[in-house]
This record gives structure tokens, C-alpha cells and sequence, in this order.
């Protein structure tokens, strides 16, 4: 349809991936040797600036292969969940999808046999193949780096300063997907297209008293109860420094909107003194 092609030129636009005559942009032709999503693509390379590309590729890897985790059998819901919070990070989805990498890697280093793989995965409601499909990804992205000669910087999760630079490199690529929860229980406003979404039953937020009220997700889903999946929490603060000014002045009007404009104002008086003139 014309709207939806309007829509994706527009939104690689946002990107900075066209230039003023509608090609792709240097920085366009770079993401476009990257066989992702242009956000995934814009994210995997803002992690060069941002020095946090070992652990982007683990996200990108994870979020490009299948589900990961396995549908727990009636009556088992519980016990599923358990083994999934011992991989839970506290800054959300995407942390946690690293955390679950790591620990199959170091499951199958430890342990040569595919057999005893497989039964770490089954023992705690994981997908192997899922998984393993994650790391040839993680490879080819790898090879990819290396060839167009991008900086892979040392891995250096668990840091402070690593998970916020991770978050600014998530928020380069999908400030589009940026959602607020309203009402305090789990109800969120998208910013984009103004429509109310759920938390997806595998998100590590799920079913805790701990709701975040601003956060990124990687999609929304209308065929999973209009759910939004891979959330993690950000600040108004982060998106403000990092949304492009015309992309913002595009959002529909909401509360959300004018509590982004303050905290932008705040940051930066002079544009406030604009926007008044205006």
C-alpha cells in the first residue's frame, strides 16, 4: 500500500538513512550491508560510538532468531518462570536475553556433549535451537563487522557505564518505540501511534510489583493481546538527548508529549526559549 511505503521511507528517513533526494545516505548504505531491521541495523552501529558493540550483537542475535523461550506445559507455568528470573537483569528484557545468551554459551562450553546441552535448555524452559540459531547469527554479524572494518569493542557487561551505554544504543535505533505506562499498572501509551499496549507474558517485568513507566520495546503485537515484547526501561532524560528534535516535533499531541517537551526544555533552555517564540 502507498501509506506503508510512505511510511517505511519515512521512518528510514528518521534513521538517517536517506539523504535530501531520497538515496540512501553513507550511513544508509552502511546499515544496509547488515541483513537486519534498519532500527537493529542504526542500534548495532550507534554501539560503535558508544562502546558496546560484543554486547548489541548478543541483542541483535537474540532478537533476530526465534523465541527463545519455550511455552512452559499446563501446570508447569510456575516452575518456568523461577528458572527464567535467575536470568532476569534489572534494566530490563534486553539485559536479561544476554544474560540467557551467556549462560548457554557457558553451558555448552562446559559440556561438550549435545545431549547434556539440550537438557540444560529443556531444565530451564529454553529453546536449543533457538539459542544456537543466536549464535550463528552472532557470527555472521561478527564476520560482517570485520569485513566493513567496525570497531568491536571488549565486552564489559555488568558495568554501570555499559549499561547505559547500551540503552543510548538501543534508543539511536528505536526512539520509535517508546511507550509510558499511564495509569501505573501496566497500561501502555505508545508514544507513535497512540495506542494502548500489554506487557508480553515473557517479559521479565511480567506478573512484578516493579512496573517501569517509561520504556523501549523491539515490537508491538496485535495478535498477542496488542502486547509489546523485549521491553526495557529507559529515562525521559535519555530519549530527550538522544530523539532527533524532528521526529519529536512529528508526534501526535499526548501527556506523554509534554512531559518529554519539559524534560527536553529543561536540558536545553535555549530551545526552550524557541519554542516560546514560537
Amino acid at each position: 500500500a502507498p501509506e506503508s511505503l510512505m511510511q517505511a521511507l519515512e521512518d528510514l528517513d528518521y534513521l538517517a538513512a536517506l539523504d535530501n533526494d531520497g538515496n540512501l545516505s553513507e550511513f544508509g548504505i552502511i546499515m544496509s550491508e547488515f541483513p537486519l531491521d534498519p532500527q537493529l541495523s542504526k542500534a548495532l552501529l550507534a554501539s560503535c560510538e558508544f562502546e558496546c558493540v560484543d554486547e548489541m550483537l548478543t541483542i541483535a542475535a537474540m532478537v533476530t532468531a526465534p523465541n527463545c523461550f519455550l511455552h512452559a506445559p499446563p501446570g508447569t507455568e510456575e516452575i518456568a518462570l523461577t528458572c527464567w528470573r535467575r536470568f532476569s537483569h534489572p534494566a530490563g528484557d534486553h539485559f536479561t536475553l544476554i544474560n540467557i545468551f551467556n549462560a548457554f554459551k557457558e553451558a555448552s562450553a562446559s559440556s561438550p556433549n549435545q545431549g547434556d546441552t539440550e537438557k540444560w535448555c529443556r531444565d530451564y524452559f529454553l529453546s536449543c535451537p533457538a539459542l544456537r540459531m543466536a549464535g550463528t547469527i552472532r557470527a555472521e554479524l561478527v564476520e560482517i563487522m570485520k569485513r566493513i572494518e567496525l570497531p568491536i569493542s571488549q565486552p564489559d557487561f555488568g558495568s554501570k557505564e555499559n549499561a547505559l551505554n547500551i540503552k543510548k544504543a538501543l534508543l539511536s535505533g528505536y526512539f520509535m518505540h517508546i511507550a509510558r505506562d499511564v495509569d501505573g499498572s501496566g497500561n501502555y501509551l505508545m508514544l507513535t501511534h497512540r495506542q494502548v499496549a500489554h506487557l508480553h507474558p515473557f517479559s521479565s517485568y511480567y506478573n512484578t510489583r516493579r512496573i517501569p513507566e517509561w520504556v523501549l520495546f523491539h515490537e508491538f503485537s496485535i495478535s498477542e493481546d496488542n502486547s509489546i515484547r523485549v521491553v526495557s526501561e529507559i529515562s525521559p532524560d535519555l530519549f530527550a538527548e538522544l530523539v532527533p528534535q524532528y521526529y519529536f516535533s512529528n508526534l501526535p499531541p499526548s501527556e506523554s508529549k509534554d512531559i518529554l517537551q519539559e524534560v527536553i526544555n529543561h536540558l536545553s533552555p535555549d530551545s526552550a526559549t524557541k519554542e516560546e517564540q514560537k
